[in-house]
């Protein structure tokens, strides 16, 4: 008998790890990835529902979790997670949001349910993330420099010769 509380999105197939006839794997936008343990559950369109309702693109049969909880929608290239009013709220790295975007890796929780979101920026037509931009030489300085802890040598600080 199938856990109900397994999360099910709309595209969901048989057995884990399976792939659609032919080997093709169908285009994703990214996946979330539940923090508790599961199976990853696989962004397959631009604009998804998540909530309790069969309906929903994103089915998590959780009772913490509002019939229409929030919408999961890309925009300028970055996910952007929406509340639909729910009872448990949603948030973003621990904090409660109304909209907010999302980057890669950060935690989304649903109600008590956290996930955690992964995709690709430039796959999804984010601008300024080719690589052209200049990465700092995270090396030239010293951490402890860096973290602005480094204290001046002295005279007073050097060792007296004998």
């Amino acid at each position: 008998m199938p856990n109900s509380n397994v999360p099910r999105h709309e595209n969901d197939h048989s057995t884990a790890g399976s792939h659609p006839p032919g080997g093709v794997q169908p285009q994703t936008f990214g996946e979330l990835v539940p923090l508790g343990g599961g199976d990853p559950i696989p962004l397959l369109r631009a604009t998804l529902v998540v909530g309790r309702r069969e309906s929903c693109d994103i089915v998590l049969r959780f009772p913490n979790v509002s019939g229409a909880h929030c919408e999961l929608s890309i925009s300028d290239g970055h996910w952007v997670v929406k509340d639909l009013g729910s009872s448990n709220g949603t948030k973003v790295n621990g904090s409660r949001v109304t909209e907010q975007q999302v980057e890669s890796g950060d935690k989304i929780s649903f109600g008590r349910n956290v996930f955690e979101i992964f995709y690709n920026p430039a796959l999804l037509g984010a601008e300024g993330t080719g690589g052209g931009d200049h990465q700092p030489d995270v090396f030239a300085t010293s951490l402890l420099s860096a973290a602005g802890l480094e204290r001046r040598r002295t005279n007073r600080d050097a060792k007296p010769r004998h």
